[in-house]
């Protein structure tokens, strides 16, 4: 059976079991479960029901249980996030009812339907980046993939790599120890906000390389422009699936006049990338 799978079997309903090993061989991308509605699986790009009976209250707790190691409590600041990781990378993204005090999310009081995210680090050839790059594609084209990728070949090649992984999607630390390869000399930072990471990591661990998913947001570019004044290449990821596009966003506007990034790298929807060069 699939190795992912095998991961996430202990956390599911005995009665799903069975049904997901008929689909091991799709290789499926995640798994729902919605309170009063059948179970289902998304595979080669549709969700199919994976049982006729309901999913139950009792289920999704029994599912959180398990995932948490019978200690709700504890994870408590990950499901703030929406999200707990299981070993091996795989995520359970929740929904339902949030707990707000201050006017910020601190938990999920109740919780309706879950997601589960089966992680596989799929091998890809990366170049041999000696500058800062930025990672490019519609999302499900396998940024974050690659820019793992990049991550453990800089790494592998004795540069110390920082983290900034804001949602846990890059390396999936549980108890701080990364679940995916990201190689021997990486340093990661997880669940902070990436622009308070980023300089966190530029102060206290002197990275040749800061590594980031998703720029989003207008602090992220001040941290980037800082990294860069202090000499530490970046790598990031945005999404967008062409120049024009790029462009016509006004934080990616922002983002390409600051000059930090001299490589980009377009990936297409087979997760195939090309290399570009800045002034190309």
């Amino acid at each position: 059976m699939d190795t992912s799978l095998q991961d996430i079997l202990p956390v599911l309903p005995a009665r799903l079991h069975a049904p997901l090993r008929h689909f091991a061989s799709l290789r499926p991308e995640d798994i729902r479960l919605r309170v009063g509605q059948p179970p289902s699986v998304y595979a080669a790009g549709r969700e199919t029901s994976l049982a006729a009976a309901p999913v139950t209250w009792q289920e999704l707790e029994q599912v959180l249980m398990a995932a948490t190691d019978h200690s709700y409590y504890a994870a408590s600041e990950q499901l703030a996030d929406g999200f707990v990781t299981l070993p091996g990378g795989h995520r359970i993204g929740v929904c339902g009812t949030l707990a707000v005090r201050g006017g910020s999310a601190v938990s999920v009081r109740t919780v309706s339907s879950v997601c589960i995210r089966l992680a596989r680090d799929v091998p890809c050839a990366v170049p041999e980046l000696t500058r800062p790059a930025l990672l490019l594609g519609a999302p499900g084209s396998g940024k974050t993939t690659l820019l793992r990728a990049c991550i453990r070949a800089l790494s592998r090649r004795g540069q110390r790599v920082c983290v900034a992984d804001e949602r846990g999607e890059i390396a999936a630390c549980v108890n701080g120890q990364p679940q995916m390869d990201v190689g021997p000399c990486t340093d990661v930072l997880t669940g902070g906000k990436k622009a308070q990471s980023m300089m966190m990591l530029l102060r206290a661990m002197r990275p040749d390389w800061i590594a980031v998913d998703e720029i989003t947001a207008p602090e992220d570019l001040n941290a980037i422009r800082q990294c860069s004044y202090c000499g530490v290449r970046l790598l990031a990821t945005a999404h967008a699936e062409s120049a024009e596009e790029l462009a016509r966003r006004p934080i990616y506007r922002e983002l390409l006049a600051l000059g930090v990034f001299e490589t980009f790298l377009w990936l297409d929807g087979q997760k195939n990338w090309r290399e570009e060069t800045a002034g190309c």
